[in-house]
C-alpha cells in the first residue's frame, strides 16, 4: 500500500490494518507526515507541527502491539487537535496573539481520551481568534484555505481540522461547536462534522461547566469513522457536571438500519432563511435519496421563533464571561468582532437573560413536540457556498443584508439552541466544484440515530470520495 492510499484509507480500516500488523503505526504516521509537508504549505491547516512527537507516539503503539497489548480502538491514528483545545506541553494559542507562546500543563478531556484510545498527536489545527466566527483566520497564523478552491474560505471555527481531513493529513480530527463550528467547515470541505448532544463528550477545562450550547465533538471523512471517534471520546466524566452517563462504547455498534417508514421533515430554508440558489439546488437534488431509502419525506419546519434572540443573548453572555476581563487588559490585541460580542454581553441585563432562558425552554418543548411527529429534520448546513478568503464574513445573502458577523450562520445556530444533535454530511458540489453539506438533525439525545441515517445517506451517494486536487499526488 503506497502513502497516498494510506492517507485516504478510512480510519476504521487503518486501525484494522494496524491491529493486524499489516501496517505499522509508524508507516501510517510517516505517510501522513509526508502528506502534511507536501500539502499544508498551500492550505495552512496544521499550525503547530510536531513530526517527532508523532513518530515517537507511533513507535509506542507498535511496541505495545509487539508485546501483545491492545493500544485501543484508535490505535495508531494520527490526530491534530484544534488550537482551542488545551494540550499539555504543546503550544495552544486560541488563535490569539495574547496566547502566542502559551503552553498548557493539562490536556482537555477530549485530548486525554483520544490519546488513551491510541490516537497519536502530531500537531494543532488552525482556528479563528478564540473560535469567534465561521471563517478561519487569525493574526498568529493567518488564514486556512479551502482545498477545493484555494481562493475560498474553509469555514470555521474548526476550519483547520476540516482541511486536514479533506487533504489526507489526518484521518480523524477534533473540533468544537457553539454556532456551527463542527458543521460549517465540514460542509465547506466535503467532510463529516457532528455536533453531539450537550454532555455527550465531556468538555473541560473551561469557564462555564454548565453552559449547554458549546460542545466538543468528532470530525472525519466518513460517518463510520465519525462514530468510531465518538465511541472513544463520549462517556461521563466527573469534571463535567452535564456529562451524559451513556458509555462511548454504545457508538461502536453497527450503523446499518432499515429506514422504511422513517419520517423526514424536509426544510430547505428552516422557515424562510435566505439560502443561495446553488446551495438549495444541491440540497433539493438529494431529497429523492431519502425517499429511495424508504423514508416518508414531507415539507415541514419546526417553530423556531425566538431562536435568534436566544442564541445572541446566550452567546454574548458566554463571551463576556470568558473574555470580559481579558478585554479590559488586552483590548488592543483583539479583533473588532470579538470585542463587539464581548461588549454585547456586558450590556445584557438580568431580565434579558431571564427572558432568553424562558424562551429557550419554550423552544425546546416546541421542538420536542415537532420531533414526536418526525424522526429527523433535514436542512442546509450553511446558507452560502464557501466565499472569498479575504472576506471576514458574509454581509448579504440573496440581497438580504446580514447585520452582524454571525447572522449568516443562522441555519446552524438555530439548531444549536434546540439542544438537538446534528451532523453535516457531504451532499454535492456547486457548478464550480465547491462542496455543499446537508444537515441532519435528530431527536433530543438521539445521537446514534443521527449517525445511522447519515451513514445510509452517505452510502447511497458517495460524495465523500471526491478529493480536492491540491491533495492528490
Amino acid at each position: 500500500m503506497n502513502a497516498d492510499e494510506i492517507c485516504f484509507l478510512p480510519a476504521g480500516e487503518l486501525v484494522r490494518h494496524i491491529h493486524a500488523r499489516e501496517l505499522s503505526a509508524l508507516e501510517v504516521m510517516d505517510a501522513h507526515l509526508a502528506q502534511t509537508e507536501r500539502v499544508n504549505p498551500a492550505v495552512n491547516a496544521i499550525v503547530t507541527y510536531l513530526p517527532e512527537l508523532g513518530r515517537s507516539g507511533a513507535q509506542a503503539v507498535d511496541a505495545a502491539l509487539a508485546r501483545g497489548d491492545d493500544p485501543g480502538p484508535l490505535a495508531g491514528l494520527p490526530v491534530a487537535h484544534k488550537d482551542l483545545a488545551v494540550t499539555r506541553g504543546i503550544r495552544t494559542t486560541f488563535g490569539s496573539p495574547i496566547y502566542r507562546d502559551f503552553v498548557p500543563d493539562v490536556d482537555a478531556i477530549i485530548v486525554e481520551r483520544l490519546k488513551r484510545a491510541g490516537a497519536v498527536t502530531f500537531g494543532k489545527t488552525n482556528t479563528p481568534e478564540f473560535g469567534a466566527g465561521s471563517q478561519t483566520f487569525n493574526p498568529v497564523f493567518g488564514a486556512t484555505r479551502n482545498p477545493y478552491d484555494l481562493s475560498k474560505t474553509c469555514g470555521g471555527s474548526s476550519g483547520g481540522a476540516a482541511v486536514a481531513l479533506a487533504c489526507g493529513m489526518a484521518p480523524i480530527a477534533d473540533g468544537s461547536d457553539l454556532g456551527g463550528s463542527l458543521r460549517n467547515p465540514a460542509s465547506f470541505c466535503n467532510v463529516v462534522g457532528m455536533r453531539p448532544s450537550a454532555g455527550r463528550v465531556p468538555n473541560w477545562p473551561g469557564f462555564s461547566a454548565w453552559f449547554p450550547l458549546s460542545v466538543v465533538g468528532p470530525m472525519a471523512r466518513t460517518v463510520p469513522d465519525t462514530a468510531l471517534m465518538l465511541s472513544a471520546i463520549a462517556g461521563p466524566d466527573p469534571r463535567s457536571p452535564i456529562s451524559l452517563q451513556e458509555p462511548g462504547s454504545s457508538f461502536a455498534r453497527p450503523l446499518a438500519r432499515d429506514f422504511k417508514g422513517t419520517r423526514i421533515a424536509w426544510s430547505p430554508d428552516l422557515g424562510g432563511l435566505p439560502v443561495e440558489p446553488e446551495v438549495a439546488e444541491a440540497l433539493n437534488a438529494q431529497r429523492r435519496v431519502f425517499a429511495d431509502l424508504g423514508c416518508l419525506v414531507v415539507d415541514a419546519t419546526p417553530d423556531l421563533s425566538d431562536a435568534d434572540e436566544i442564541f445572541r443573548v446566550m452567546r454574548a453572555w458566554n463571551f463576556e464571561l470568558c473574555y470580559g476581563q481579558l478585554l479590559k487588559s488586552r483590548r488592543g490585541l483583539m479583533k473588532d468582532t470579538l470585542i463587539w460580542n464581548i461588549e454585547e454581553g456586558a450590556r445584557l441585563t438580568g431580565p434579558q437573560l431571564g427572558a432568553a432562558e424562558s424562551k429557550r425552554t419554550q423552544l425546546f418543548h416546541r421542538m420536542r413536540e415537532f420531533m414526536d411527529d418526525h424522526d429527523f429534520l433535514v436542512a442546509p448546513v450553511a446558507q452560502v457556498l464557501p466565499f472569498d478568503i479575504d472576506v471576514p464574513y458574509v454581509t448579504e445573502i440573496n440581497g438580504i443584508r446580514m447585520e452582524s458577523y454571525i447572522d449568516w450562520m443562522r441555519s446552524c445556530y438555530y439548531i444549536t439552541v434546540t439542544g438537538s444533535p446534528a451532523i453535516s454530511v457531504p451532499c454535492g458540489f456547486s457548478r464550480t466544484g465547491l462542496p455543499v453539506g446537508l444537515q441532519i438533525v435528530g431527536r433530543y439525545r438521539d445521537d446514534f440515530g443521527v449517525l445511522q441515517i447519515a451513514h445510509a445517506f452517505e452510502q447511497a451517494t458517495g460524495f465523500w470520495k471526491r478529493r480536492p486536487a491540491v491533495a492528490q499526488s
